[in-house]
């Protein structure tokens, strides 16, 4: 049965970093687009990163500089990686499949199909 598991979250203090991983069971994550997706309270669940199977990286603006999506096929695992974090970062992590290899212009939660539990990710002095 297919699986996605977050984690890696926690708390962090300003600019500090934090990595994220998700991992996939029951398939191969390296045969679809898998995004990240960050939720806060009284919010929509929104793409802030992807990453498709040729490849192709895609971050939202207020990420872009400061996190980095990757693969390590061998381990059947998307990362995220956090750098340079600050309060706005703040919120549940939750990884998803998508619906097909490249999933990401849109980074609609509509185009990806089986979601893992999320790993909260707290921002304090």
């Amino acid at each position: 049965q297919l699986h996605l598991v977050e984690s890696g979250g926690g708390s962090v203090h300003p600019g500090g970093s934090l990595r994220l991983s998700c991992v996939g069971t029951g398939f191969s994550l390296d045969d679809y687009g898998i995004g990240w997706f960050v939720q806060v309270p009284g919010k929509e669940r929104e793409g802030i990163s992807c990453i498709a199977t040729n490849g192709w990286k895609y971050y939202t603006g207020p990420v872009r500089d400061r996190f980095s999506i990757f693969r390590d096929k061998e381990k059947n695992t998307v990362f995220l990686q956090l750098n340079n974090v600050n309060p706005m970062d703040a919120g549940v992590y939750y990884c998803a499949k998508g619906k097909s290899q490249n999933p990401c212009p849109r980074m609609s939660p509509s185009d990806f199909d089986s979601w893992g539990q999320g790993t909260p990710v707290t921002v304090s002095p």
